[in-house]
Formats: C-alpha cells, sequence, structure tokens
C-alpha cells in the first residue's frame, strides 16, 4: 500500500515538473520578445528595479512551506538564466574564484552571469569605467574588521557609480585536503580572515604558523596542493577547491557581515527605499564639517556612514565619504545638498541605489 502511494506521489511530482519546465520555457520566451523591444528603444536588459520588485512580490504570495529567502533564491537563478538568454552580463570581482567578493556576487547577479575576476580593486573599477565589464563588485566594509579604505580610495581616482549593495554573513572554516588537523604543519589565510580567528587559533592551533596570502580563496588553492596545508577560508571555497573541513566555524565573532558595492556606469532608479553615497571636501574654515552635516539633520535625513580619507593630492585635506537614507532625485535630499554645497569646495554624488534587503 506504501509503495503504491509513494508511486501515486512521485507520479504527481513528475506531471508538476513537465508543467514547471512548459512555463519556464514560455517566461523565457516572453523574456526574448521583451530583449527586443529593449533593443530597438536602446534600453538597458538588466533592470534590477524591476528584478527587486518580482522577488518582493513573489516573497509576498509566498504561503510555504519554502521559507521567503528560498524563493528569492530560486527566482533570482531563473532571472539569472533568463538574463543570459537576453546579454551576456560581465561582472568583475576580487577574484581568485571563491573568494567572499565572488560568492556576493553570485548572490546579487545569479550564477548564469558571466564572472570575470580581477586581481585588486583598482582593476574592477578600471574594468567598470573602460566598460570591459558592466560592473563590478567590490568590498566596502566588514562588521568587525571596519571599511575596507581602499575601495574609498578608488572613487577619488574613478567614475565608476555604486547602482547595488549586498550584504552577506562571513563564517570561516579551517580546510584542508585530508580534514584531519593532526596533519597540518601550517596555515595560509588572507590578513583580515586571520584576524577574525586570532583567538580560535590561538586556542587550538598553538605553534602552527599562519601565512599571510592574498585571499582566502588563494589560501584554498594552495592547500588544495598539499595535505600539510590548511586554509582559513569559506565552504564556498570547500566546494571549489575539493578541501574537507578540518574545524567550522572558527571565527571568534558568530556575529560577522561584510556589506560589498556593486559598481556600473549608470545609476539605480528610485525605488521608494533606497539609500544613497556622496563624498564631499571641505571648505578650510572653522566648523566646515559641523555646517556640511547640520542640513541632513535639519532635514531628518538618517546618515548611516560617515568615513574620512586623506585627499591624495592636498597634504592635509580631507575627503568625507558619507552613506544616507533617501534617493537622490527626492525633493528633500535635492534640497539638503543644495545647502550642504554651501559649505563644500566639491560634493560628488556616487550613487543611489535599493536598500539591500
Amino acid at each position: 500500500m506504501e509503495n503504491e502511494r509513494l508511486a501515486k506521489l512521485r507520479k504527481n511530482i513528475d506531471n508538476i515538473d513537465k508543467k514547471i519546465l512548459k512555463l519556464l520555457n514560455q517566461r523565457a520566451e516572453l523574456a526574448i520578445q521583451i530583449a527586443e523591444i529593449k533593443k530597438a528603444e536602446g534600453l538597458s536588459f538588466y533592470d534590477s528595479v524591476r528584478e527587486r520588485e518580482v522577488l518582493k512580490n513573489l516573497a509576498q504570495l509566498n504561503e510555504g512551506p519554502f521559507s521567503d529567502k528560498t524563493i528569492k533564491t530560486l527566482f533570482r537563478e531563473i532571472l539569472s538564466a533568463t538574463l543570459s538568454l537576453q546579454e551576456s552580463q560581465k561582472i568583475a570581482y576580487l577574484g581568485p574564484e571563491g573568494t567572499f567578493t565572488h560568492l556576493a556576487a553570485i548572490k546579487y547577479f545569479g550564477s548564469f552571469a558571466q564572472f570575470e575576476p580581477k586581481d585588486n580593486i583598482k582593476n574592477i573599477f578600471e574594468s567598470v569605467e573602460k566598460g570591459v565589464t558592466k560592473f563590478g563588485v567590490v568590498p566596502i566594509e566588514n562588521s568587525n574588521e571596519g571599511t575596507v579604505t581602499y575601495t574609498l580610495d578608488m572613487f577619488m581616482q574613478y567614475n565608476a557609480k555604486i547602482s547595488g549593495e549586498i550584504t552577506i554573513p562571513i563564517s570561516h572554516h579551517l580546510l584542508s585536503l585530508t580534514g584531519e588537523k593532526r596533519k597540518i604543519k601550517k596555515i595560509y589565510s588572507h590578513p583580515h580572515a586571520k584576524a577574525q580567528c586570532k583567538e580560535w587559533l590561538q586556542k587550538n592551533m598553538p605553534g602552527i604558523p599562519v601565512y599571510d596570502v592574498a585571499s582566502t580563496a588563494e589560501a584554498a588553492r594552495q592547500a588544495s596542493h598539499d595535505e600539510e596545508i590548511a586554509a582559513i577560508a569559506s565552504e564556498f571555497a570547500s566546494t571549489l577547491y575539493g578541501l574537507k573541513f578540518a574545524a567550522k566555524h572558527i571565527e571568534d565573532y558568530s556575529n560577522n557581515y561584510t556589506r560589498f558595492f556593486i559598481l556600473s556606469k549608470n545609476f539605480s532608479a528610485k525605488t521608494g527605499s533606497d539609500k544613497t553615497s556622496i563624498m564631499f571636501s571641505l571648505q578650510d574654515k572653522p566648523g566646515a564639517l559641523y555646517n556640511a552635516l547640520k542640513p541632513f539633520k535639519d532635514s531628518n535625513i538618517n546618515l548611516t556612514k560617515i568615513e574620512s580619507r586623506p585627499a591624495k593630492m592636498r597634504k592635509w585635506e580631507y575627503i568625507f565619504f558619507v552613506d544616507f537614507i533617501g534617493h537622490i532625485t527626492d525633493e528633500i535630499v535635492q534640497k539638503t545638498l543644495e545647502s550642504v554645497k554651501q559649505y563644500c569646495t566639491e560634493v560628488v554624488h556616487l550613487g543611489s541605489y535599493p536598500i539591500f534587503e
């Protein structure tokens, strides 16, 4: 009786799969027609605002048992696969394969985009500015280690715009070919990852030297060639490089996240839940910073981040980077920035983009 019920349930699933397959191809055909219209009108094939709207609506319609997060992940892959039929999306990221930046790029764009690893953050900005890739993904801050200042410095040299953001949880694992801690003679790690696992390493791997490498992915690559080498890297890297877990979740603080910017040549349209990033330099007068920030308070605009960096070409002068809630097209934002400009030598709009959810 149970075997008959099992066979019936499986037959029902097979029938549903056939319907899903037919509907997916129908959806793809409609997307191809939309692509033809966009091409004729000179519109961009990728529309992050439309994608966000689709995923949000589907999550609202979801009645389970799949979670909203699972539904969004499934349909992001469908959207990514569909977009690949319209246009190949080239995405530059901080390589090599298996870095957290690579993972962030996949989570944002889906696995059907064309990902191109770059050796450093500067090359990502350059790739986007020259149009070699349509988008770039760069780390901007970690909840434990703070701001990636080199990324901020690149905004002073390049005209790439911020068109999106994504924040992902960071979890480090000790990986090796055998997964046996007793065989580990040395550990490779990116300096930031090493710092985030310092206490665990001192307690659990005393006397084992830890060597700095360019990325957690490079650490994993090195470990994939020698069973005496372990890497501090992600679960994603373990899959890519065929490594086993010698220890899981070795970060000292579990509440560890990294925020990434999505770079492009264009700004994002308003969604109603947006964040804006600007940078500005100040007049050399007493109270200049206070005067530049006061209009935000007067307009009740929430500042979510402020950071300063030395102006490379002018001794003892600084560039300030500010994130705040709102879109550049909002009337209150425009009026506020007009007030801010009175106290600045320069104000640059880096981007307005949907708040990551």
